[in-house]
């Protein structure tokens, strides 16, 4: 029998994909292997939200031609976030690669092959609509489309049917769920003009219809929850301008879903926000932040944070720290700013501060967050 070796990296939407694949390699009779050295092909996941994960793409690659040198190796696919370089680049990049897959590629036909057997990461949409500056998902998933709410329901009623309890949705920003429109493409739009700046960038909000009445998602959300079985419900990852009031109401009213809510801030400074296009003040996120806490007293937060985004002062810093502690985050995804090419930031904006200014920030909000609540963190899908 024909032996497959997958290696993932990044997210929880990549996992979640990567469980897709393997579903679709033992739909066709082939069977995992626990080394890639016995495998017949090797099909790597790949991230690109940082440099830093796109070198562990490749470092990984540099052990397997060294142990296959000179002897015949397996077939190498490469999947996932790197492939919005393009084909060209990256076979001239990591000449081991035998073919490329886009992740749209691999559909839902197969199930899914997981590991965990209570709870299961269900997609509800991929691509992104967004217009974060320093963001590659658009380029590397596409533009955001919602699965149909009978696939999604029929999914997790089969998953309740053969034992599991919990569920994490899962999207790029799930709140927007079945509201995405269908706009213009992200390549087009950055490849249209050559000195474009941030005033051509169309804001998160207009690329969204407004809801007509309940917004999808929270319907989506009321019929999981009376699926017999499914205990408990998490989703992420959400965006501080959609996070609609209907919304707050159903997480306090609705006993199933998560008291964890991981709502990305990425900066506490209004001019930091403004150039990442993110469609939000300080004032406005701490004023969600309020409102959920009131509704829900025993809400958790988490969030993801950029430190050294270009231009990036000690004072814009400051006020980050200032609002992670008025929050008291449980946990945090801190990341130091790397430029990600085709994205706009790479585009617009000098990658300016230096790397051990990044580094010290970085230690800074890692100790106020992540090593304050190490002992008594949320449960975090």
């Amino acid at each position: 029998m024909k032996r497959y070796f997958l290696k993932t990296f990044g997210c929880q939407a990549n996992k979640s994909d990567s469980e897709r694949i393997a579903g679709d390699y033992q739909s066709r009779g082939w069977e995992p292997s626990d080394r890639w050295q016995d495998a017949a092909e090797i099909v790597i996941n790949t991230c690109s939200v940082r440099e830093r994960a796109e070198d562990r793409v490749k470092g990984f690659l540099l052990n397997v031609e060294k142990h296959f040198h000179g002897r015949r190796r397996p077939k190498i696919i490469l999947t996932g976030c790197m492939l919005h370089h393009g084909a060209g680049k990256i076979k001239a990049a990591l000449p081991l690669v035998d073919e490329i897959l886009p992740i749209g590629e691999v559909g839902f036909n197969s199930p899914a092959v997981r590991g965990d057997k209570t709870h299961a990461f269900v997609p509800i949409s991929t691509g992104c609509n967004s217009f974060c500056t320093f963001c590659i998902v658009p380029y590397s998933r596409g533009r955001e489309k919602s699965r149909r709410s009978s696939d999604i329901l029929a999914e997790v009623k089969g998953l309740a049917a053969t034992g599991y309890t919990e569920i994490t949705l899962l999207g790029q920003n799930v709140n927007s769920y079945g509201l995405e429109k269908a706009g213009i493409g992200y390549r087009k739009l950055l490849m249209s003009r050559e000195g474009f700046s941030l005033k051509d960038i169309p804001s998160n909000q207009s690329q969204y219809f407004p809801p007509d009445g309940v917004p999808p998602f929270v319907t989506l959300l009321r019929q999981i929850s009376q699926i017999a079985g499914i205990e408990k419900i998490n989703f992420m990852t959400s965006n501080p301008w959609d996070f609609a009031d209907v919304l707050i109401a159903e997480i306090a009213a609705n006993g199933k879903i998560s008291r964890f809510v991981h709502l990305p801030v990425q900066s506490g400074s209004d001019r930091i926000l403004s150039l990442m296009n993110r469609g939000y003040t300080r004032a406005d996120f701490l004023t969600l932040i309020n409102k959920i806490k009131k509704a829900i007293p025993d809400v958790t937060f988490g969030t993801d944070i950029i430190v050294g985004f270009p231009g990036e002062t000690d004072t814009d810093f400051k006020e980050t720290v200032d609002l992670v502690k008025q929050v008291d985050f449980q946990i945090a995804f801190v990341a130091q700013y790397s430029p990600r090419p085709g994205t706009a930031a790479w585009r617009i904006y000098p990658d300016d501060v230096p790397a051990k200014v990044k580094k010290e920030r970085f230690r800074i909000l890692e100790e106020l967050t992540n090593q304050a609540h190490l002992h008594h963190r949320p449960h975090v899908p």
